[in-house]
């Protein structure tokens, strides 16, 4: 990670608009600067789902004072990660339940009793807010996926874990990191916090990508605090409750039923409250949802973005909070989104199937398969089919069976030497495979590996220093179920069912919600 420190960019002249994705337009400067602020700030508030969680932005201020610099940045997305095609954008906003500072610290008293989070020593690193937003190349419709906190998914590269609940890949894998650079004699509080939150990040992008199935382009993480410098930076945030609710106990959430202002404090008891509510976890994501219609709606209706003192509050209080996926020009992105006129934003959550109890925490029940044919459809990404493998198919798959059912790696070996795969190994496993289904790759096999893991459901794919070059090993765990399409006529999958647990109520992800951003509050539970 680094910070990037360059000097102010200059104003863009006045340009056609231009697709995402699209090489840059040639800036220089201009000398009616404030003249054009008005209508470029009310052009962009289309993005104001991304950028409500990135702290607004205000394009004046950053015209005038550099709108990167001070934004720590993350090269946690990897230089051989899957990208997007045709100009579309996927973006991953994290918000990250910690105490900390970007350097470890813990966050003051006075602001850790306003966020009613604790005493600092609480709350770890997890990643309790996650939205998946896809931008398409003509820009027709925002989609904004919402994951659940608690969903249980497949995780790699965490020793001790194959499955957890999808927001401690971040935390999990910190912690890993963090011992063993201590291990190392790296005794630098800021390095370590530094270096083990960025395998955090890795850790989060990557479990994400390989639950949902597409490519993420991009990613913002913003803090607890962050989202309380948010909402008072525009001065509180309208919303609208279905109910009264006191959660007084824990979040500190304690309002009536119908619509009311709250002020910063109040925000984020709002969108942190969990105790309480019908749905739970998934009603959460919705007043994350919420929230960030709340803030555009307050940054186009106070006049902060054209008012230069308070965007001075706003992005100081966004390079302390917010880091950014190394390479993100802000700047551009907004001025393309913005030319694109008024563009609809469809709220979304993934799919629960039910409520479980697992080593005695609660947890959502998910059906990765299922997730990835929804995101896809979605965004208007056609599913890859299992007979679709990589262009040319060259890499010997390695096929170890560490679950109960006998004859399993047989049968997978078969399924991929029948689609122009090597045969490798086929047996049980050995003492670097995890007890989990996954699949690991050597060097130059990356390729291979997405697609074997394509075919067999979506599996995680991860590279491993125990795997020969060309090589992909596939490790089929007590957890694996073959594709319908690629098992034998004799066998059939289970059948899933949404059927709940302990008299617990069946989830309820709720219908799209489709709105104008800065137009509408939405009442949630």
């Amino acid at each position: 990670m680094n910070r990037i420190d360059e000097p102010p960019a200059p104003w863009p002249r006045r340009q056609p608009p231009r697709r995402i994705g699209a090489p840059p337009v040639p800036r220089s400067t201009g000398h009616a600067r404030l003249r054009r602020i008005g209508s470029i700030v009310t052009r962009m508030f289309v993005a104001a789902v991304a950028l409500a969680v990135l702290a607004g932005t205000g394009l004046a201020w950053s015209a005038k004072n550099g709108f990167d610099a001070g934004f720590l940045h993350s090269d946690a997305l990897g230089d051989d990660a899957p990208r997007s095609l045709d100009g579309a954008v996927n973006i991953l906003l994290i918000g990250l339940d910690t105490r900390k500072d970007l350097d470890g610290k813990d966050l003051p008293k006075a602001i850790l009793d306003q966020l009613h989070a604790g005493d600092g020593s609480e709350g770890g690193y997890n990643a309790n807010s996650l939205i998946l937003l896809h931008i398409p190349a003509d820009m027709s419709k925002i989609v904004a996926f919402s994951i659940p906190r608690d969903n249980y998914v497949a995780v790699t590269g965490i020793p001790g874990y194959s499955r957890i609940k999808i927001k401690e890949a971040y935390g999990l894998k910190k912690a890993v990191v963090q011992a063993k650079l201590m291990e190392q004699g790296v005794d630098d509080p800021v390095e370590l916090e530094r270096r083990s939150r960025e395998a955090g990040r890795e850790s989060i992008v990557t479990t994400v990508r390989n639950l949902v199935g597409v490519p993420i382009d991009r990613f913002a993480e913003i803090s607890l605090a962050g989202f309380y410098d948010l909402a008072d930076a525009v001065g509180g945030v309208d919303v609208c409750l279905t109910n009264a609710v006191d959660d007084s106990e824990f979040s500190g959430a304690v309002f009536p039923a119908g619509r009311q202002h709250l002020d910063a404090a109040q925000a984020l008891a709002f969108v942190r409250q969990r105790h309480g509510l019908p749905n739970g976890d998934l009603d959460r994501t919705h007043r994350q949802q919420a929230f960030l219609t709340s803030v555009a709606k307050s940054l186009k209706d106070s006049g902060t973005l054209t008012d230069l003192s308070k965007l001075s509050a706003l992005m100081d209080a966004a390079h302390r909070d917010i880091v950014l996926s190394q390479g993100w020009d802000l700047f551009e992105f907004v001025r393309d989104l913005g030319a694109a006129g008024s563009i609809p934003v469809e709220f979304r959550t993934l799919p629960v199937l039910r409520y479980d109890v697992i080593d005695g925490q609660d947890v959502n029940i998910v059906d990765p398969a299922a997730i990835k044919r929804e995101v896809r459809a979605a965004f208007g990404q056609q599913a890859p089919t299992t007979t679709v493998t990589a262009a040319n198919p060259d890499a010997v798959v390695d096929v170890h069976n560490v679950g109960s059912t006998t004859g399993q790696a047989a049968l997978v070996s078969k399924m991929l030497t029948a689609r122009g795969y090597g045969e490798g190994e086929v047996g049980g496993g050995d003492g670097n495979d995890e007890p989990y289904s996954a699949v690991t790759y050597g060097p130059g096999a990356i390729h291979d590996a997405r697609a074997v893991a394509e075919i067999l459901g979506g599996l995680p794919v991860s590279a491993s220093p125990w795997v020969e070059d060309g090589h992909v090993r596939v490790i089929l765990g007590a957890d694996f179920t073959p594709p319908a399409e690629l098992s034998p006529t004799t066998t059939t999958r289970p059948v899933t069912t949404t059927t709940s647990v302990a008299g617990q109520p069946l989830p309820d992800a709720g219908k799209p919600l489709t709105t104008n951003i800065g137009d509408t509050i939405p009442c949630v539970n």
